[in-house]
């Protein structure tokens, strides 16, 4: 089969033949039909993130099951999938407490183990999720990791209905977080980015569009909120300037959730920053499986429209998934670029 492949850091990822994984009792395997692009595919190839050569990207992963092992009964040949893309032990007690990210013998679809860049991918059976006929395979696709890692941020940030949320970086998590802060209640939302037509998407959404170019952003919330600040804010792009300003347009008792991932240290003031308002840091890692049914049910519901979410789709190409890793890496590209196979 094709798969288009990283060899190493800051080298150009490459089409290669490989021989279709095998599966095993408890696996699946997938014909993959679309693979989104993140922004972590970037990091990974520029060694912000490790990532082990050769490999094949591709967390972001949605297609038809092709095959089932003897065990599995739940899922068959011809079902609509999206894949979780934790594969973990699920014996041990994270996995079964819901906390499966931490499972000691986890590894990530695209990361530590072969993803969907690809025109097949196994994995256990437990991984799949089912995929509504009403929802595109590449959207679907994007559920897996945006949607999803939005969705978790959200729950961390303790979403409550009246809240005024900011979001910092209007990609593909950003707007699916705009839609769902609006979804769990919250009465303000503000979209932070320097891309307009980014801002302008999520403004059709509901969301005050804040350009980070043009204006003082925490002032600006500030000025919005009547100086009291936002309740949460969930910062997705992974800069430091941008995760100080998540932390300061925050007021009492707020909560600054990262997201983003980043190589860099930034500086806090502990009273002016943590203390004095009794702000909450937390961290956001990936996302949980038992959340993923309840996501799909908002997109099939229409209570989460990620029909914007892809703004561009390409073929499994070396080329054309190198210039949108580039592309991301300039901070440049679309919402979402998801390859789509036939």
């Amino acid at each position: 089969m094709k798969a288009v492949r990283f060899v190493g850091v800051n080298q150009p990822l490459e089409m290669q033949e490989v021989p279709i994984p095998s599966i095993g009792p408890k696996d699946v395997l997938i014909k993959v039909k679309a693979a989104g692009i993140c922004h972590s595919d970037a990091h990974y190839r520029s060694g912000v993130s490790y990532a082990p050569a050769p490999l094949t990207f591709g967390h972001e992963i949605a297609g038809i099951v092709e095959q089932v092992g003897s065990q599995i009964s739940n899922v068959q040949p011809g079902d609509r999938v999206c894949l979780h893309y934790l594969v973990t032990c699920g014996e041990c007690y994270y996995c079964t407490s819901g906390h499966e990210q931490f499972c000691a013998q986890g590894k990530m679809l695209g990361h530590h183990i072969d993803g969907g860049y690809a025109e097949y991918i196994a994995v256990p059976a437990r991984n799949v999720v089912q995929l509504p006929d009403v929802i595109p395979f590449e959207q679907g696709a994007t559920l897996m990791c945006a949607s999803a890692t939005a969705f978790h941020a959200l729950m961390k940030a303790r979403i409550r209905p009246g809240d005024k949320a900011a979001i910092f970086g209007i990609g593909g998590l950003g707007f699916s977080a705009v839609q769902l802060a609006r979804a769990f209640g919250a009465t303000m939302v503000f979209a932070v980015d320097i891309i307009e037509a980014k801002l302008k998407l999520a403004q059709d959404f509901g969301a005050i569009p804040i350009n980070g170019n043009q204006v003082d952003v925490v002032q600006e919330i500030k000025n919005y909120t009547d100086g009291r600040g936002a309740d949460i804010a969930i910062e997705m792009i992974g800069l430091p300037h941008t995760q100080k300003q998540a932390l300061e347009c925050t007021g009492p008792l707020g909560r600054a959730v990262m997201v983003g991932l980043s190589s860099k240290d930034i500086q806090l003031n502990i009273y002016k920053d943590i203390l004095g308002n009794e702000t909450e840091l937390i961290g956001s890692n990936d996302h949980l499986l038992h959340e993923l049914p309840k996501l799909i049910d908002f997109v099939a519901e229409n209570i989460l429209d990620v029909s914007k979410v892809v703004s561009k789709t390409i073929p499994l190409d070396a080329d054309a998934i190198n210039a949108t890793l580039d592309a991301l890496e300039r901070f440049d590209s679309g919402v979402r670029t998801v390859i789509v196979m036939d």
